[in-house]
């Protein structure tokens, strides 16, 4: 049985952080080009400083010349970004910005692999491990601490840009450590949140009276205690921010992006990545499939690794760890996720229907514990396989 007392911390960031803004830019990158063709190829990276951004990496459609036309919207995409994320300060705003675009087209041996694997199957895009997760400690099937530091970074965004605190900048991070009891979690013994603002003159306590009411708002009742250390922007001032203040880079917040610590990593990035890359969907494939063996009540807790070999289509290894709370062997729960699901890059694809432009939404906040959309937004936190992994048991 795994520990049931103890403290367990993870952080998040907002959409104004430097490596949110670069996630932010590669997937809408990403959306545009599926938008135009839903099998193109993209695979693009994204770097910000002070009044600069540079995107470059390999991208692809089967027609050269609209690929040529598209290069000359990639500009305007990059500043469609910058300025709904709410840049607009001196030495970075989304009309002054530099930006310089190295886009160009996919190495035809890397292509290769996924258009003419040996078996004739579409075959993976890289090697690579990834891993899914699910617990029972949300009911988003999620661990607390990063689901919830995700929310209070949200909650403060929508006050921003609505102007109900109209002095908050873009740029903030914040953490949480909760103390678990029984396995579940019930208060928050250390709460950290800085974020950049806009008046010099503001202190520590200010930016508190500010954002406090939006954290009790978005946090569980009582889990806010006497015994709960607060450290609101503890440097003090916090005024210059995002690219501005701290270089950003795509794909640098990879556990922010998936569950904060709380469960196993295979360290590929999501963010500019096309869904042939199995770094992205595969491990959207290990969610969707960890989530469904927690909601079906095989477990309270379950992580699952696929393995991959570039331009092999079938995943080389599928493992599963209950952590002790599982109501039947993980060998089993192995067998039945291959039985319920076409785990080959295209079978995923096809069932999670990831050819479609849904994934600038995903670059800030999470890409796990969010609602599926209505377009297929985060189609792979569906818990539709819930009877079928049953009757596969």
């Amino acid at each position: 049985m795994t520990r049931q007392n103890y403290i367990f911390t993870s952080e998040s960031v907002s959409e104004g952080h430097p490596d949110k803004v670069c996630d932010r830019i590669s997937d809408a990158v990403l959306d545009a080009l599926i938008a135009e063709e839903p099998e193109a190829r993209v695979a693009c990276e994204t770097f910000a400083t002070t009044n600069r951004v540079v995107i470059g990496g390999e991208i692809g459609l089967s027609d050269q010349d609209r690929l040529a036309r598209y290069m000359d919207k990639i500009d305007a995409i990059a500043r469609d970004c910058i300025r709904d994320i709410g840049y607009e300060q001196d030495e970075f705003h989304h009309q002054t910005v530099e930006i310089t675009n190295l886009l160009h087209g996919q190495s035809a041996h890397i292509a290769q692999g996924v258009d003419a694997a040996a078996n004739k199957e579409e075959g993976a895009g890289d090697q690579g491990i990834m891993f899914g997760y699910a617990t029972d400690e949300t009911d988003a099937l999620m661990p607390a601490p990063i689901q919830f530091a995700h929310k209070i970074l949200r909650r403060l965004a929508e006050a921003r840009k609505s102007g109900a605190a109209p002095t908050l900048r873009p740029d903030a991070k914040s953490q949480l450590s909760l103390r678990y009891e029984n396995g579940q979690p019930v208060e928050v013994m250390q709460l950290v949140l800085s974020t950049q603002h806009a008046d010099e003159g503001q202190s520590s306590a200010d930016i508190r009276a500010i954002v406090e009411p939006y954290i009790r708002e978005v946090l569980p009742d009582g889990w806010l205690t006497d015994r709960t250390e607060w450290w609101v922007n503890p440097t003090g001032k916090f005024v210059i921010g995002g690219p501005d203040g701290d270089a950003g880079l795509t794909g640098r917040k990879i556990i922010v992006d998936t569950y904060g610590g709380a469960a196993p990593h295979g360290g590929g990035a999501f963010s500019g990545k096309d869904p042939t890359k199995v770094d992205r969907s595969a491990a959207y494939a290990a969610r969707y499939l960890a989530k469904n063996v927690v909601a079906a009540g095989l477990a309270k807790k379950c992580s699952i690794q696929l393995s991959y070999a570039i331009g092999i289509s079938r995943p080389l290894s599928i493992y599963a760890d209950t952590y002790g709370t599982g109501e039947v062997d993980e060998a089993a729960i192995e067998q039945a996720v291959a039985r319920v699901m076409d785990l080959t890059p295209r079978g995923i694809r096809e069932h999670l229907s990831l050819n479609r432009p849904i994934y600038q939404r995903t670059a800030a906040y999470g890409h796990f514990g969010r609602e599926p959309e209505a377009d297929g937004g985060f189609s792979w936190e569906r818990t539709d396989l819930v009877e079928a992994l049953k009757k596969a048991i």
